[in-house]
């Protein structure tokens, strides 16, 4: 975000205004005309000054006054602003991204083979390599891993990370297969799983059977998932159907207008299922995988 002296002087520029010229139209002096453009004055003009100013260089009315203000502002405000900034600028290169290599035919498939490719990860983790550095400095952390006496004194009130979460069955990751939680309540199973960072009280997990969903998921892999999560095109999702009370676990798009759902494998030699909406009993997004080294 420039400063009123930058502003100023790329205004001047352009109308090809000189200091002495600009500043016989503002009624200022030209020696304290460029000491604001070369930010040697510690505070902003007053409004007064900063409206003939705007007036002499056909600039809107109160833009510099605007960025008078900003500059006044605490240093740790204007940090977070040009840390927001730079973080919409990473989510529109991001898109950018995105747009490029997921043209409009094949766009879906294409996006699919990044995802297991793991290209799609990486740009995504380089994207937000910035952001958590900079996560890290907010909540206190030293760069050398420590941290500082205010994150420590927070920690305390920090959720446990660790959380058991419920097994309740296997879900196939081939076709679907009926599905059975043993009339248990909600949150009880006969086994539990402990899982990293999930907050959902009504998240469960499953142990996954076939290879459908491979190279991502492998038999034998614990998958744990969130009632609460959003569900959107290109989750991977626990899906019950009815009237049958089948169960299947698969990669979903939503076809169709929304009226009808794709279930499709990652595994290429499997073939895709689509099915009306009103047969689908519940979506539960995949938010975490457990699996064996």
């Amino acid at each position: 975000m420039q400063t009123v002296g930058q502003r100023i002087r790329t205004q001047r520029e352009q109308l090809g205004l000189t200091l002495s010229a600009l500043a016989a139209r503002a009624e200022v002096a030209v020696s304290y005309l460029s000491m604001i453009e070369n930010h040697r004055v510690d505070n902003p003009p007053s409004a007064a000054v900063l409206g003939r100013l705007e007036a002499a260089l056909q600039m809107r009315q109160g833009e510099l006054q605007r960025a008078a203000a900003w500059q006044r502002a605490p240093g740790a405000v204007l940090d977070t602003v040009q840390q927001l900034a730079d973080q919409a600028q990473r989510g529109r290169d991001l898109a950018q991204w995105l747009n490029q290599v997921t043209p409009r035919r094949g766009g879906l498939r294409r996006l699919d083979q990044l995802y297991r490719s793991g290209a799609l990860r990486r740009r995504i983790q380089s994207a937000l390599a910035e952001d958590e550095s900079q996560m890290a400095e907010g909540r206190g952390q030293r760069a050398d891993g420590k941290q500082t006496g205010e994150a420590q004194s927070a920690i305390s009130h920090l959720p446990s990370a660790i959380c058991k979460v419920p097994l309740i069955n296997k879900v196939a990751a081939g076709y679907p297969r009926d599905f059975t939680d043993l009339d248990y309540p909600a949150r009880v199973a006969d086994d539990y799983v402990p899982a990293y960072g999930i907050e959902d009280p009504d998240a469960f997990a499953a142990a996954v059977v076939g290879a459908s969903m491979e190279p991502a998921y492998r038999e034998g892999d614990v998958v744990v998932f969130s009632p609460l999560a959003d569900v959107f095109d290109g989750c991977d999702c626990f899906v019950r159907l009815e009237p049958d009370h089948e169960s299947t676990f698969k990669r979903i798009f939503f076809d169709g207008g929304g009226s009808m759902i794709r279930l499709q494998p990652l595994n290429p030699t499997f073939a895709p299922r689509i099915v009306k909406r009103g047969h689908v009993a519940g979506l539960y997004r995949a938010v975490l995988r457990i699996s064996r080294l």
